[in-house]
């Protein structure tokens, strides 16, 4: 699947910069591509579509931590390893979305700090939607940001 197949849009992250009431933050990501090969790469060995607990979703920076990196979001198979899908994003609004997971995340008592759907183009209805606690962040070379990492606390990696 291509990058070129997925678009990203976010909501209820705006309360982060002006101390507003946390809400829930959610990313939407929409599938253009055929909808037999994101069908493949959701379903799990037993022939069911992944938990969320059966999914990673993390950042992978492209350059050095600043104004102007970009970095590949990416949802894999925590089971098999294999990505999922990935699309390119700016590194500061995918920080500005951990971050309003991380707040949420201190106020609410909520089985997820953010929520993913993923929908197929013509959908209506989200294909599969994920409630997430963690949002793993990685430098150009590889190694984990915990500092910017959205981690569960009790969670080692």
């Amino acid at each position: 699947m291509r990058r070129e197949h997925f678009t990203l849009d976010v909501d209820n992250v705006e309360w982060v910069e002006t101390d507003g009431n946390p809400s829930k933050p959610s990313v939407s990501i929409v599938f253009t591509g055929p909808a037999s090969m994101l069908r493949e790469r959701l379903t799990g060995t037993d022939g069911d579509l992944l938990a969320a607990n059966e999914t990673d979703v993390a950042l992978r920076l492209q350059g050095p931590l600043g104004e102007e990196t970009d970095g590949v979001v990416s949802v894999t198979n925590r089971i098999t390893g294999e990505f999922i899908l990935e699309l390119n994003e700016d590194a500061t609004d995918v920080l500005t979305f951990i971050s309003a997971a991380r707040g949420y995340g201190e106020t609410a008592d909520d089985d997820g700090r953010y929520e993913v759907e993923i929908t197929l183009e013509d959908d209506d209805e989200p294909f599969v939607t994920y409630n997430k606690r963690t949002f793993l962040v990685y430098d150009d070379e590889g190694s984990l940001l915990r500092q910017h990492s959205l981690i569960p606390s009790g969670v080692e990696l």
